[in-house]
Protein backbone atom coordinates (compact mmCIF):
# COMPACT_ATOMS: atom_id res chain seq x y z
CA UNK A 1 0.00 0.00 0.00
CA UNK A 2 1.52 3.35 -1.13
CA UNK A 3 2.23 5.53 0.95
CA UNK A 4 -0.12 8.86 0.12
CA UNK A 5 -3.43 8.19 1.82
CA UNK A 6 -6.07 7.89 -0.31
CA UNK A 7 -10.17 7.92 0.56
CA UNK A 8 -13.25 7.58 -1.45
CA UNK A 9 -16.89 8.24 -1.75
CA UNK A 10 -18.75 5.68 -2.96
CA UNK A 11 -22.54 7.09 -3.01
CA UNK A 12 -25.05 4.88 -5.11
CA UNK A 13 -26.84 6.75 -7.58
CA UNK A 14 -30.64 6.12 -6.60
CA UNK A 15 -31.55 9.39 -5.09
CA UNK A 16 -30.35 12.97 -3.99
CA UNK A 17 -27.30 14.03 -1.98
CA UNK A 18 -28.76 13.39 1.73
CA UNK A 19 -26.92 15.14 4.26
CA UNK A 20 -25.79 11.49 6.52
CA UNK A 21 -23.90 10.76 2.52
CA UNK A 22 -22.23 14.84 2.62
CA UNK A 23 -20.80 14.17 6.04
CA UNK A 24 -19.25 11.08 5.07
CA UNK A 25 -18.16 12.51 1.86
CA UNK A 26 -16.76 15.82 4.10
CA UNK A 27 -14.84 13.56 6.19
CA UNK A 28 -12.96 11.51 3.29
CA UNK A 29 -12.55 14.90 2.12
CA UNK A 30 -10.66 16.60 5.38
CA UNK A 31 -8.92 13.40 6.42
CA UNK A 32 -7.24 13.41 2.51
CA UNK A 33 -6.61 17.12 2.22
CA UNK A 34 -5.65 17.22 5.01
CA UNK A 35 -2.62 14.84 4.75
CA UNK A 36 -1.67 15.60 0.88
CA UNK A 37 -3.88 12.73 -0.33
CA UNK A 38 -6.19 12.01 -2.83
CA UNK A 39 -9.93 11.97 -2.74
CA UNK A 40 -11.80 10.07 -4.94
CA UNK A 41 -15.31 9.71 -6.55
CA UNK A 42 -17.09 6.28 -7.19
CA UNK A 43 -20.69 5.99 -8.12
CA UNK A 44 -21.97 2.61 -6.98
CA UNK A 45 -24.33 2.26 -9.92
CA UNK A 46 -25.00 -1.45 -10.07
CA UNK A 47 -28.53 -1.59 -9.17
CA UNK A 48 -29.49 -0.46 -12.52
CA UNK A 49 -33.03 -0.41 -11.85
CA UNK A 50 -32.87 2.21 -9.63
CA UNK A 51 -29.80 3.90 -10.62
CA UNK A 52 -30.53 7.13 -12.62
CA UNK A 53 -28.04 9.56 -14.38
CA UNK A 54 -30.64 12.53 -13.06
CA UNK A 55 -29.54 11.42 -9.32
CA UNK A 56 -25.89 10.80 -10.53
CA UNK A 57 -26.10 14.57 -11.75
CA UNK A 58 -27.94 15.46 -7.89
CA UNK A 59 -25.27 13.89 -6.25
CA UNK A 60 -21.89 15.72 -8.00
CA UNK A 61 -23.74 19.46 -8.05
CA UNK A 62 -24.37 18.33 -4.51
CA UNK A 63 -20.40 17.95 -3.64
CA UNK A 64 -19.98 20.92 -5.81
CA UNK A 65 -21.94 23.00 -3.81
CA UNK A 66 -20.43 21.60 -0.49
CA UNK A 67 -16.93 22.53 -2.04
CA UNK A 68 -15.75 18.72 -1.98
CA UNK A 69 -13.57 18.44 -4.61
CA UNK A 70 -12.25 15.25 -6.01
CA UNK A 71 -9.64 14.04 -7.87
CA UNK A 72 -9.55 12.33 -11.32
CA UNK A 73 -13.28 11.43 -13.14
CA UNK A 74 -15.78 9.64 -11.50
CA UNK A 75 -15.76 6.30 -11.38
CA UNK A 76 -18.70 4.17 -12.29
CA UNK A 77 -19.15 0.42 -10.60
CA UNK A 78 -21.15 -0.75 -13.24
CA UNK A 79 -18.63 -0.37 -16.50
CA UNK A 80 -16.05 -2.76 -14.19
CA UNK A 81 -18.25 -5.86 -13.80
CA UNK A 82 -15.93 -7.45 -16.12
CA UNK A 83 -12.83 -6.72 -13.88
CA UNK A 84 -15.30 -7.74 -10.78
CA UNK A 85 -16.18 -10.96 -12.53
CA UNK A 86 -12.52 -12.03 -13.41
CA UNK A 87 -11.43 -11.54 -9.60
CA UNK A 88 -14.24 -14.05 -8.65
CA UNK A 89 -12.72 -16.59 -11.37
CA UNK A 90 -9.26 -15.88 -10.32
CA UNK A 91 -10.21 -17.23 -6.63
CA UNK A 92 -12.43 -20.15 -8.40
CA UNK A 93 -8.95 -21.27 -10.30
CA UNK A 94 -6.76 -21.04 -7.03
CA UNK A 95 -9.40 -23.23 -4.84
CA UNK A 96 -10.14 -20.28 -2.49
CA UNK A 97 -13.81 -20.14 -4.03
CA UNK A 98 -16.06 -22.99 -5.59
CA UNK A 99 -19.49 -23.38 -7.54
CA UNK A 100 -22.23 -23.82 -6.02
CA UNK A 101 -25.49 -25.70 -7.78
CA UNK A 102 -27.97 -25.27 -5.24
CA UNK A 103 -31.30 -24.12 -5.96
CA UNK A 104 -32.81 -21.29 -4.51
CA UNK A 105 -35.71 -24.26 -2.97
CA UNK A 106 -32.91 -25.82 -2.09
CA UNK A 107 -31.27 -23.04 0.17
CA UNK A 108 -34.85 -22.50 1.41
CA UNK A 109 -35.36 -26.03 2.21
CA UNK A 110 -32.29 -26.13 4.03
CA UNK A 111 -33.20 -23.00 6.30
CA UNK A 112 -36.23 -24.70 7.11
CA UNK A 113 -35.07 -27.57 8.35
CA UNK A 114 -32.37 -25.93 10.21
CA UNK A 115 -34.76 -23.69 11.81
CA UNK A 116 -36.57 -26.60 13.00
CA UNK A 117 -34.11 -28.61 14.52
CA UNK A 118 -33.29 -25.02 16.46
CA UNK A 119 -29.78 -24.99 14.39
CA UNK A 120 -28.04 -21.93 12.39
CA UNK A 121 -29.72 -21.06 9.39
CA UNK A 122 -26.51 -19.91 7.96
CA UNK A 123 -26.70 -21.61 4.49
CA UNK A 124 -23.91 -24.78 4.37
CA UNK A 125 -23.48 -25.68 0.53
CA UNK A 126 -23.20 -29.40 -0.53
CA UNK A 127 -20.79 -28.15 -3.15
CA UNK A 128 -17.96 -26.33 -1.18
CA UNK A 129 -15.37 -29.54 -1.06
CA UNK A 130 -17.19 -31.33 -4.00
CA UNK A 131 -14.92 -32.21 -7.28
CA UNK A 132 -15.54 -30.57 -9.80
CA UNK A 133 -15.65 -33.90 -12.30
CA UNK A 134 -18.89 -34.37 -10.19
CA UNK A 135 -20.26 -31.00 -11.13
CA UNK A 136 -23.85 -31.24 -13.53
CA UNK A 137 -23.81 -28.94 -15.90
CA UNK A 138 -26.13 -26.33 -14.89
CA UNK A 139 -26.19 -22.95 -13.85
CA UNK A 140 -24.09 -21.69 -10.69
CA UNK A 141 -22.96 -19.29 -8.86
CA UNK A 142 -19.22 -18.90 -7.30
CA UNK A 143 -19.32 -18.66 -3.82
CA UNK A 144 -15.99 -18.14 -1.45
CA UNK A 145 -14.64 -20.32 0.84
CA UNK A 146 -15.22 -18.78 4.30
CA UNK A 147 -12.77 -19.45 7.15
CA UNK A 148 -14.35 -21.95 9.42
CA UNK A 149 -12.25 -21.92 12.43
CA UNK A 150 -11.20 -19.23 14.51
CA UNK A 151 -12.14 -15.80 14.38
CA UNK A 152 -11.76 -12.31 12.19
CA UNK A 153 -10.97 -8.78 13.78
CA UNK A 154 -12.15 -5.80 12.17
CA UNK A 155 -9.16 -3.29 13.37
CA UNK A 156 -11.79 0.05 13.41
CA UNK A 157 -10.29 3.54 14.07
CA UNK A 158 -13.71 4.85 15.43
CA UNK A 159 -15.60 1.58 16.77
CA UNK A 160 -11.94 -0.27 18.53
CA UNK A 161 -11.44 -4.14 17.92
CA UNK A 162 -14.39 -5.20 16.71
CA UNK A 163 -13.97 -9.61 16.73
CA UNK A 164 -16.53 -12.03 14.73
CA UNK A 165 -16.17 -15.62 15.23
CA UNK A 166 -15.59 -17.19 11.62
CA UNK A 167 -18.38 -19.68 12.07
CA UNK A 168 -20.55 -16.73 11.67
CA UNK A 169 -19.36 -15.86 8.18
CA UNK A 170 -21.40 -17.50 5.13
CA UNK A 171 -19.90 -18.88 2.00
CA UNK A 172 -20.77 -15.68 0.60
CA UNK A 173 -21.79 -15.73 -3.26
CA UNK A 174 -18.95 -13.47 -5.70
CA UNK A 175 -21.06 -14.21 -8.89
CA UNK A 176 -24.51 -14.91 -9.75
CA UNK A 177 -25.96 -17.65 -12.30
CA UNK A 178 -26.04 -14.81 -15.10
CA UNK A 179 -22.12 -13.85 -14.27
CA UNK A 180 -23.08 -10.95 -13.02
CA UNK A 181 -20.81 -9.93 -9.87
CA UNK A 182 -22.35 -9.15 -6.42
CA UNK A 183 -22.10 -5.68 -4.73
CA UNK A 184 -19.90 -6.78 -1.97
CA UNK A 185 -16.75 -7.85 -4.42
CA UNK A 186 -17.13 -4.74 -6.57
CA UNK A 187 -16.24 -2.68 -3.56
CA UNK A 188 -13.14 -4.72 -2.72
CA UNK A 189 -12.09 -4.77 -6.13
CA UNK A 190 -12.86 -1.36 -6.47
CA UNK A 191 -11.10 0.16 -3.40
CA UNK A 192 -8.03 -2.18 -4.37
CA UNK A 193 -7.31 -1.22 -7.85
CA UNK A 194 -8.42 2.68 -6.95
CA UNK A 195 -5.33 2.50 -4.07
CA UNK A 196 -7.69 2.91 -1.40
CA UNK A 197 -5.99 3.24 1.81
CA UNK A 198 -8.63 4.34 4.18
CA UNK A 199 -12.31 3.22 4.18
CA UNK A 200 -14.71 5.94 5.98
CA UNK A 201 -18.21 4.90 6.24
CA UNK A 202 -21.23 5.06 7.88
CA UNK A 203 -21.32 2.46 11.05
CA UNK A 204 -24.41 0.49 8.91
CA UNK A 205 -21.56 -1.14 7.00
CA UNK A 206 -19.81 -2.60 9.97
CA UNK A 207 -20.92 -6.11 9.40
CA UNK A 208 -19.95 -5.75 5.70
CA UNK A 209 -16.28 -5.11 6.53
CA UNK A 210 -15.79 -8.99 7.80
CA UNK A 211 -17.00 -10.68 4.48
CA UNK A 212 -15.28 -7.97 2.32
CA UNK A 213 -11.93 -9.19 4.56
CA UNK A 214 -12.65 -12.75 3.34
CA UNK A 215 -11.58 -10.68 -0.47
CA UNK A 216 -8.90 -9.16 0.70
CA UNK A 217 -7.25 -12.03 2.52
CA UNK A 218 -8.28 -14.69 -0.63
CA UNK A 219 -6.71 -12.18 -2.69
CA UNK A 220 -3.59 -11.54 -0.51
CA UNK A 221 -4.18 -7.44 -0.46
CA UNK A 222 -3.47 -5.17 2.39
CA UNK A 223 -6.57 -5.02 3.81
CA UNK A 224 -7.54 -0.65 3.99
CA UNK A 225 -7.80 1.03 7.56
CA UNK A 226 -11.40 0.97 8.14
CA UNK A 227 -13.12 4.00 10.27
CA UNK A 228 -17.00 3.25 10.46
CA UNK A 229 -18.76 6.44 11.71
CA UNK A 230 -22.20 6.70 13.90
CA UNK A 231 -25.37 7.55 11.40
CA UNK A 232 -26.48 11.20 12.51
CA UNK A 233 -29.96 10.94 14.27
CA UNK A 234 -32.76 14.00 14.44
CA UNK A 235 -33.72 15.63 17.15
CA UNK A 236 -35.81 13.09 18.96
CA UNK A 237 -32.65 10.43 18.91
CA UNK A 238 -33.94 8.46 16.18
CA UNK A 239 -32.54 7.93 12.53
CA UNK A 240 -32.57 10.80 10.17
CA UNK A 241 -34.98 10.29 8.05
CA UNK A 242 -38.11 12.41 5.89
CA UNK A 243 -39.76 12.55 9.01
CA UNK A 244 -37.72 15.09 10.11
CA UNK A 245 -37.60 17.00 7.23
CA UNK A 246 -34.44 15.65 6.05
CA UNK A 247 -33.31 17.24 3.18
CA UNK A 248 -30.88 16.55 0.09
CA UNK A 249 -27.53 18.83 0.32
CA UNK A 250 -28.79 21.07 -2.91
CA UNK A 251 -32.19 21.73 -0.92
CA UNK A 252 -29.69 23.26 1.94
CA UNK A 253 -28.36 25.34 -0.90
CA UNK A 254 -31.65 26.47 -1.63
CA UNK A 255 -32.68 27.43 1.62
CA UNK A 256 -29.99 29.73 1.76
CA UNK A 257 -27.41 28.30 3.63
CA UNK A 258 -23.75 28.95 2.94
CA UNK A 259 -21.64 25.89 1.89
CA UNK A 260 -18.93 26.95 4.61
CA UNK A 261 -21.13 27.09 7.64
CA UNK A 262 -22.99 23.61 6.55
CA UNK A 263 -19.33 22.54 6.16
CA UNK A 264 -18.16 23.60 9.50
CA UNK A 265 -21.61 22.06 11.01
CA UNK A 266 -21.56 18.76 9.11
CA UNK A 267 -17.33 18.75 10.31
CA UNK A 268 -18.71 19.14 13.83
CA UNK A 269 -21.17 16.51 14.16
CA UNK A 270 -19.69 13.59 15.22
CA UNK A 271 -16.11 15.04 15.24
CA UNK A 272 -14.71 17.42 18.08
CA UNK A 273 -11.52 19.03 18.09
CA UNK A 274 -11.27 20.57 21.84
CA UNK A 275 -14.13 23.08 22.23
CA UNK A 276 -14.08 24.46 18.78
CA UNK A 277 -17.05 25.22 17.35
CA UNK A 278 -16.43 27.64 14.49
CA UNK A 279 -13.54 27.30 12.40
CA UNK A 280 -12.10 27.78 8.83
CA UNK A 281 -11.85 24.88 6.15
CA UNK A 282 -7.98 25.38 6.68
CA UNK A 283 -8.22 24.47 10.14
CA UNK A 284 -10.50 21.72 9.48
CA UNK A 285 -7.87 19.87 7.31
CA UNK A 286 -5.49 20.36 9.41
CA UNK A 287 -7.41 18.79 12.93
CA UNK A 288 -9.57 16.31 11.15
CA UNK A 289 -8.54 12.93 12.60
CA UNK A 290 -10.14 9.89 13.06
CA UNK A 291 -9.63 9.73 16.52
CA UNK A 292 -11.99 12.95 17.35
CA UNK A 293 -14.68 11.10 15.94
CA UNK A 294 -16.95 9.62 18.79
CA UNK A 295 -18.87 6.27 18.76
CA UNK A 296 -22.53 7.86 19.67
CA UNK A 297 -24.72 9.14 16.82
CA UNK A 298 -24.68 12.90 16.67
CA UNK A 299 -27.75 14.67 16.44
CA UNK A 300 -29.19 17.11 13.76
CA UNK A 301 -29.82 20.65 15.32
CA UNK A 302 -31.26 23.41 12.76
CA UNK A 303 -30.68 26.00 15.09
CA UNK A 304 -26.64 25.53 15.76
CA UNK A 305 -26.47 25.11 11.76
CA UNK A 306 -28.06 28.40 11.39
CA UNK A 307 -25.56 30.26 14.57
CA UNK A 308 -22.35 28.61 12.48
CA UNK A 309 -23.60 29.78 9.17
CA UNK A 310 -24.40 33.83 10.52
CA UNK A 311 -20.92 33.34 11.86
CA UNK A 312 -19.56 32.55 8.34
CA UNK A 313 -21.60 35.08 6.53
CA UNK A 314 -20.23 37.58 9.05
CA UNK A 315 -16.59 36.74 8.38
CA UNK A 316 -16.73 36.11 4.06
CA UNK A 317 -15.10 38.23 1.35
CA UNK A 318 -18.15 40.44 0.64
CA UNK A 319 -17.21 39.23 -3.29
CA UNK A 320 -17.30 35.71 -2.37
CA UNK A 321 -20.50 36.30 -0.88
CA UNK A 322 -22.17 38.12 -3.45
CA UNK A 323 -21.15 35.31 -5.80
CA UNK A 324 -22.34 32.41 -3.33
CA UNK A 325 -25.83 34.89 -2.96
CA UNK A 326 -26.39 35.02 -6.66
CA UNK A 327 -25.92 30.88 -6.88
CA UNK A 328 -28.41 30.64 -4.50
CA UNK A 329 -31.13 32.69 -5.84
CA UNK A 330 -30.95 30.15 -8.87
CA UNK A 331 -31.04 27.70 -7.17
CA UNK A 332 -34.32 28.38 -5.02
CA UNK A 333 -35.50 29.72 -8.21
CA UNK A 334 -35.40 33.42 -7.48
CA UNK A 335 -35.05 35.98 -10.32
CA UNK A 336 -31.98 36.94 -10.60
CA UNK A 337 -29.85 40.48 -9.45
CA UNK A 338 -29.21 42.83 -12.58
CA UNK A 339 -25.37 43.88 -12.11
CA UNK A 340 -26.51 46.97 -10.49
CA UNK A 341 -27.95 45.07 -7.71
CA UNK A 342 -25.24 43.46 -7.45
CA UNK A 343 -22.91 46.17 -7.15
CA UNK A 344 -24.68 47.99 -4.83
CA UNK A 345 -25.39 44.60 -2.88
CA UNK A 346 -21.42 44.13 -2.58
CA UNK A 347 -21.20 47.87 -1.70
CA UNK A 348 -23.61 47.17 1.36
CA UNK A 349 -21.95 43.68 2.67
CA UNK A 350 -20.21 45.77 5.49
CA UNK A 351 -23.56 46.20 7.02
CA UNK A 352 -25.73 43.28 6.34
CA UNK A 353 -23.43 40.31 7.00
CA UNK A 354 -23.14 40.79 10.87
CA UNK A 355 -26.82 40.04 11.37
CA UNK A 356 -27.87 37.51 8.71
CA UNK A 357 -28.08 33.47 9.19
CA UNK A 358 -29.02 32.80 6.09
CA UNK A 359 -29.16 33.86 2.67
CA UNK A 360 -33.04 35.12 2.71
CA UNK A 361 -32.43 37.32 5.65
CA UNK A 362 -29.56 38.60 4.28
CA UNK A 363 -31.57 39.74 1.01
CA UNK A 364 -34.81 41.08 3.23
CA UNK A 365 -32.00 42.95 4.83
CA UNK A 366 -30.88 44.59 1.63
CA UNK A 367 -33.71 45.39 0.62
CA UNK A 368 -32.75 49.06 0.44
CA UNK A 369 -29.76 48.73 -1.68
CA UNK A 370 -31.62 46.22 -4.14
CA UNK A 371 -35.18 48.21 -4.18
CA UNK A 372 -35.71 50.80 -7.24
CA UNK A 373 -37.44 53.97 -6.56
CA UNK A 374 -39.97 54.99 -6.31
CA UNK A 375 -39.57 52.25 -3.03
CA UNK A 376 -42.93 50.95 -1.64
CA UNK A 377 -43.47 51.46 1.78
CA UNK A 378 -44.72 48.17 3.92
CA UNK A 379 -47.66 47.98 6.20
CA UNK A 380 -45.22 49.13 9.42
CA UNK A 381 -43.10 51.67 7.52
CA UNK A 382 -46.12 53.61 6.01
CA UNK A 383 -47.34 53.76 9.68
CA UNK A 384 -43.63 55.14 10.98
CA UNK A 385 -43.67 57.67 7.80
CA UNK A 386 -47.01 58.78 8.93
CA UNK A 387 -45.37 59.72 12.29
CA UNK A 388 -43.70 62.81 10.38
CA UNK A 389 -44.93 65.85 7.99
CA UNK A 390 -43.72 65.90 4.36
CA UNK A 391 -42.37 69.55 5.68
CA UNK A 392 -39.27 67.61 8.01
CA UNK A 393 -38.61 65.62 5.18
CA UNK A 394 -38.80 68.51 2.72
CA UNK A 395 -36.69 70.34 5.01
CA UNK A 396 -33.60 67.63 5.46
CA UNK A 397 -33.12 67.85 2.20
CA UNK A 398 -31.09 70.93 1.91
CA UNK A 399 -29.03 70.06 4.85
CA UNK A 400 -27.80 66.57 3.22
CA UNK A 401 -27.15 68.69 0.09
CA UNK A 402 -23.89 70.33 1.87
CA UNK A 403 -22.88 67.36 3.67
CA UNK A 404 -19.79 65.77 2.90
CA UNK A 405 -20.98 62.73 2.97
CA UNK A 406 -18.93 60.74 5.45
CA UNK A 407 -20.38 58.94 8.24
CA UNK A 408 -19.35 61.42 10.45
CA UNK A 409 -20.58 64.71 9.09
CA UNK A 410 -24.18 62.57 8.14
CA UNK A 411 -24.27 61.64 12.07
CA UNK A 412 -23.16 65.29 12.88
CA UNK A 413 -26.02 66.55 10.10
CA UNK A 414 -28.56 64.52 11.44
CA UNK A 415 -28.12 64.98 15.10
CA UNK A 416 -28.37 68.82 14.92
CA UNK A 417 -31.23 69.21 12.63
CA UNK A 418 -33.18 66.80 14.98
CA UNK A 419 -32.30 69.46 17.90
CA UNK A 420 -33.19 72.30 16.16
CA UNK A 421 -36.50 70.72 16.30
CA UNK A 422 -36.13 70.09 20.18
CA UNK A 423 -36.56 65.96 19.02
CA UNK A 424 -34.12 63.24 19.60
CA UNK A 425 -32.66 61.80 16.52
CA UNK A 426 -34.21 58.48 17.53
CA UNK A 427 -37.70 59.87 16.85
CA UNK A 428 -36.34 60.84 13.34
CA UNK A 429 -34.67 57.03 12.69
CA UNK A 430 -38.36 55.50 12.00
CA UNK A 431 -39.15 58.20 9.23
CA UNK A 432 -35.56 57.75 7.49
CA UNK A 433 -35.66 53.76 7.50
CA UNK A 434 -39.02 53.94 5.67
CA UNK A 435 -38.24 56.55 3.58
CA UNK A 436 -34.94 54.58 2.61
CA UNK A 437 -35.47 51.24 2.84
CA UNK A 438 -39.58 51.02 2.86
CA UNK A 439 -39.24 49.29 6.15
CA UNK A 440 -39.10 49.47 9.50
CA UNK A 441 -36.47 47.26 10.43
CA UNK A 442 -33.18 48.17 8.13
CA UNK A 443 -29.41 48.38 8.76
CA UNK A 444 -28.39 51.81 10.38
CA UNK A 445 -29.39 54.84 8.73
CA UNK A 446 -25.95 56.26 8.22
CA UNK A 447 -24.88 52.71 6.45
CA UNK A 448 -27.85 52.81 4.22
CA UNK A 449 -26.96 56.83 3.05
CA UNK A 450 -23.25 55.93 2.11
CA UNK A 451 -24.33 52.74 0.29
CA UNK A 452 -26.90 54.11 -1.60
CA UNK A 453 -24.86 57.83 -2.22
CA UNK A 454 -25.92 61.18 -1.96
CA UNK A 455 -27.86 61.74 -5.02
CA UNK A 456 -30.23 58.60 -4.33
CA UNK A 457 -30.61 59.32 -0.85
CA UNK A 458 -32.06 62.39 -1.81
CA UNK A 459 -33.82 61.23 -3.96
CA UNK A 460 -35.78 59.08 -1.93
CA UNK A 461 -36.25 61.45 0.88
CA UNK A 462 -37.69 63.86 -2.13
CA UNK A 463 -40.55 60.95 -3.34
CA UNK A 464 -41.25 59.91 0.35
CA UNK A 465 -41.91 64.01 1.12
CA UNK A 466 -44.21 64.09 -1.43
CA UNK A 467 -45.89 60.81 -0.49
CA UNK A 468 -46.69 62.31 2.94
CA UNK A 469 -47.97 65.04 1.43
CA UNK A 470 -50.63 63.54 -0.94
CA UNK A 471 -51.85 61.53 2.11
Amino acid sequence: MSDQVVTRFAPSPTGFLHIGGARTALFNWLYARGRGGKFLLRIEDTDRERSTPEATQAILQGLSWMGLDWDGDPISQFTRADRHAEVARQLLAEGKAYKCFSTQDEIAAFRESARAEGKSTQFRSPWRDADPATHPDLPSVIRIKAPQQGTTVIRDQVQGDVTIRNDQLDDMVLLRGDGTPVYMLAVVVDDHDMGVTHVIRGDDHLNNAARQMMIYDAMGWPVPVWAHIPLIHGPDGKKLSKRHGALGAQEYQAMGYPAAGMRNYLARLGWSHGDNEFFTDAQAKEWFDLSGIGKSPARFDLKKLESLCGQHIAVSDDAALRQELEAYLAAAGKPALTSTQGDALERAMFCLKDRAKTFPELIEKAHFALASRPVEPDEKAAKALATVSDGMLSELTPQLQNASWTRNDLEATLGAFAEDRGTKFGKLAGPLRAALAGRAVTPSVFDMMLVLGQDETLARLRDAAGRVGSN
